[in-house]
């Protein structure tokens, strides 16, 4: 949280309505670039350069005249936005004031052209090789695979189920993140394609960031442990034992996620960090993967009831919360129908992650948003991976 905010939690983006993650992404500044040196340019490259540079100026003039406009659009979604948290905090009722009603502005212009002169640069998403690279490296740590698909899910429906979560919410949530069939260790912008080029560090069946990761350890972190002592004092020889050493690597990463205040930016920092990107290969390890992934579900239903929202949440509304983050996602809970109609999605987006994101310019509304994300759901339910993690739900019901 595939899809998003000013949170306290994580969240994510969509990318075809599936990652949470990505609406949060913050915004890189495109800044105006000023055109390269000479220095070096002699016969064919002279030619490229001169047209590089006019598709430069081209591009820094769409760009500026379109950043004239959209800076101080987003500059009001803000201020609106914490204005409204001020509100919501002493029970008074938001109207149509309380929200920016116009669409955002959309950059049309040219794309920003490549400098000959410069190497391509390495992405600066890390993947899941680097996310394993890291533990091992930072804290000594291999995730313990699960034997298959199947058996992840199942640990997941149990700890799901043990805190209360809804068989059909969790199987929707993880149909929508994962496009119906992601695995465990699946990444944002791999939902179709495995080999598809990643575009947040979005991982697992609901979609965690990396700062999500190291925030849920700092707050969470003793919960974590006791499931795994109490998984080691019923195990003996080698289990044990290799229970032993994941739960002393784990205080290691609790005690490093606590090494900053309990608030979203602080963790981004330390989750932007080579240990916190090892960090984040917690989500692929079979008994602690679980207790993440639930617990961000969790943390939602948490805040709204104690925000003193006692409606069952219906599927698409904790989605929400997962993709917007809580404090954007309970806005549109007690937001009435008649305002959902109207109200543009871009008021719970920051900037960066509205923009690279088509499905939220398309459902441009609340209600919009909601009826796109309960559709994908309903599609993506019907698909082999969730129908599997359904099953290992009524298996575990059964028991």
């Amino acid at each position: 949280m595939r899809l998003l905010p000013v949170p306290a939690c994580r969240a994510a983006g969509i990318v075809a309505l599936g990652c949470a993650c990505l609406l949060f992404a913050p915004l890189t500044a495109r800044g105006v670039d000023a055109a390269p040196a000479t220095n070096g340019e002699n016969g064919p490259m002279k030619a490229v350069m001169a047209e590089y540079r006019k598709k430069l100026a081209e591009y820094n003039k769409a760009w500026d005249a379109y950043e004239k406009i959209a800076a101080p659009y987003w500059r009001a979604v803000t201020d609106r936005r914490s204005r409204r948290r001020t509100k919501m905090a002493n029970d008074m009722r938001l109207t149509t004031a309380d929200y920016v009603m116009t669409q955002p502005p959309i950059y049309t212009g040219p794309p920003k052209p490549e400098n000959p002169l410069e190497p391509k640069k390495k992405p600066d998403i890390p993947d899941v090789d680097e996310f394993l690279a890291q533990a091992k490296a930072e804290f000594g740590f291999v995730p313990e695979a699960p034997a298959d698909e199947v058996a992840f899910k199942r640990a997941y429906a149990r700890v799901a189920a043990a805190k209360g979560l809804e068989r059909d919410a969790c199987v929707k949530i993880y149909g929508f993140e994962s496009g119906g069939n992601g695995k465990y260790d699946i990444q944002a912008g791999r939902e179709y394609d495995p080999k598809a080029k990643v575009i947040s560090t979005a991982l697992g069946y609901n979609q965690l960031l990396t700062t999500n990761t190291v925030g849920l350890l700092a707050e969470a972190g003793g919960e974590f442990l006791a499931a795994l002592n109490e998984m080691a004092a019923g195990a003996e020889g080698e289990r044990k034992a290799r229970l032993e050493d994941k739960i002393a690597k784990l205080k290691e990463m609790i005690a490093f996620a606590r090494t900053v205040p309990n608030e979203w930016n602080a963790h981004g920092r330390l989750a932007n960090t080579p240990k916190g990107i090892g960090v984040h290969a917690l989500n692929l390890d079979v008994h602690v993967g679980p207790l993440l992934q639930t617990r961000k579900l969790t943390t939602s239903v948490a805040f709204a009831k104690r925000k003193g929202y006692s409606k069952a949440l219906t599927a698409a509304e904790l989605e929400m919360m997962n993709l917007t983050g809580d404090g954007n996602g309970y806005d549109m809970l007690v937001m009435p129908q008649a305002l959902r109609e109207k109200v543009p999605t871009s008021n719970f987006f920051q900037r960066g992650g509205y923009e690279r994101n088509p499905v939220a310019a398309r459902n441009n509304t609340v209600a919009k948003l909601i009826a796109a994300t309960d559709a994908k759901m309903v599609r993506e339910a019907q698909l082999q991976g969730a129908k599997d993690l359904a099953a290992a739900f009524d298996e575990i019901a059964s028991r």
